[in-house]
């Protein structure tokens, strides 16, 4: 094996450190970067980069390599957080993670560790990167563990960038990684998996936006036009919530679909004209399911869009592949349609495609279909 000088994200969390670990032990020089790319109000209860720097350092200590801490804070919060905010504003409901990978930690954060002598990079990222020798293209694939599988985030990831990275725990368990980093002695081994937006942490959405997109409340209606509660404004809601409506208890009128006296409410559609939440109960109204989408703002792997036909894809993350045909797709957008509806399609979220284990790139919803 060729041996090359790494330039690892350690993140503080155990999945970036035993991939620094696995790395070393292959005979690779190997360096830590900690990435730091958000700044405000860091140091709060929600949010805070020095607890994981500071696992990043103990970690670096152990694994015997060497950590740089960077700031991507300002790149950060112009290409990430800047977009993250206009999409909210307009209504939708956008992926920051998948910005960031794209724009921060295979853009800035590549660009930093070539400029450091680095020849690859490699992330904690369950995921895989495979040379086809037929086409000579680099070919991401989803991680072994499906449960954990992260190629729905990378999909905005090209060529250039696919064949400096390395995925090392992408070959294994979720399981397995963690009983590497307790038999090394990793002192992040049982350290809880981090969740939500970085910028975001376990602080209440709601009030995080509150800073920085200003309230417009209006009417709250069923689809029979009957308003049943007030809105905040149309930005702090997405499609598909049910928590957090104020309406709890409110009976349906009349032979609602789906609906029951105890049914629960959820977000169906958002009219930004009229400033109109419109809700509906029973989690399969036919307002809540979509057959078709069409996606914007592509990013093919390959480089070049695939041709039309079948494949599978994914409208949000936490989500089992549906099957469905590519229609209409070029460098920019594409159309789907799904063999079965899908449920709170969301325009912001990204569509991605995939051919078996393959993933091939995807786009951001721009609109879907619904049955009624």
């Amino acid at each position: 094996m060729k041996h090359h000088r790494i330039v690892v994200g350690l993140s503080g969390g155990v999945d970036s450190a035993v991939t620094a670990h696995l790395l070393k032990k292959q005979g690779h020089e190997v360096v830590g970067i900690f990435m730091k790319n958000w700044e405000d109000d860091d140091d709060s209860e929600f949010c805070s980069s020095n607890i994981d720097f500071v696992d990043a350092a103990a970690v670096a200590d152990v694994v015997g390599i060497e950590i740089e801490h960077v700031n991507f804070a300002a790149d950060y919060k112009d290409r990430v957080f800047a977009e993250f905010l206009r999409e909210y504003q307009a209504g939708r409901t956008p992926n920051p993670d998948i910005l960031c990978n794209a724009e921060i930690k295979f853009k800035s954060f590549l660009d930093h560790a070539l400029h450091v002598g680095a020849e690859k990079i490699a992330t904690g990222h369950y995921a895989r990167v495979r040379l086809n020798e037929t086409t000579g293209l680099h070919e991401l694939l989803k991680g072994l563990d499906n449960s954990k599988d992260q190629s729905y985030f990378l999909h905005r990831l090209n060529q250039a960038q696919l064949s400096k990275t390395l995925f090392p725990v992408g070959e294994l368990l979720k399981t397995q990684v963690r009983q590497i980093a307790e038999e090394i002695g990793l002192p992040n081994a049982k350290k809880k998996d981090s969740t939500g937006i970085c910028f975001i942490g376990e602080r209440p959405f709601r009030d995080f936006l509150n800073r920085y997109i200003s309230k417009e409340p209006g009417p709250i209606k069923d689809e029979t036009g009957r308003t049943i509660g007030k809105h905040v404004g149309l930005s702090f809601y997405t499609l598909g919530q049910r928590q957090g409506l104020g309406i709890g208890g409110i009976k349906a009128k009349g032979a609602q679909r789906g609906g029951g006296e105890h049914t629960p409410w959820f977000v169906a559609r958002k009219d930004m004209a009229q400033n109109i939440l419109w809700v509906v109960q029973g989690h399969d109204h036919p307002w809540l399911l979509s057959p078709q989408l069409e996606a914007a703002d592509a990013s093919w792997c390959s480089g070049s869009e695939p041709t039309a036909g079948l494949y599978a894809a994914k409208t949000r993350y936490r989500q089992a592949d549906a099957h469905c045909a590519l229609t209409s797709p070029n460098a920019a957008e594409f159309a789907l349609s799904f063999d079965e509806s899908q449920w709170a399609v969301t325009p912001g979220q990204s569509a991605v495609l995939y051919d078996g284990e393959v993933c091939l790139g995807g786009g951001v919803i721009n609109s879907a279909v619904t049955l009624t």
